[in-house]
């Protein structure tokens, strides 16, 4: 899947992926970077997973 970062606090390590076919938002947890930095407006690409509270977005990585 890829997405453009709508929103990431690093302070509190959470945000959200516009998915590019969708439209939907999915979540993102500061643990599923592995180390990548990701700021508002990035491009990346990822996995989708279903997490306790909705879709959540795992293996990320930059375009």
């Amino acid at each position: 899947m890829q997405g453009k970062v709508k929103f990431f606090n690093s302070s509190k390590g959470y945000g959200f992926i516009v998915d590019d076919e969708t439209g939907d938002d999915v979540f993102v947890h500061v643990t599923s970077l592995n180390g990548l930095k990701i700021n508002e407006g990035d491009k990346v690409e990822y996995v989708i997973e279903e997490g306790e509270r909705g879709k959540t977005a795992t293996n990320i990585q930059l375009v």
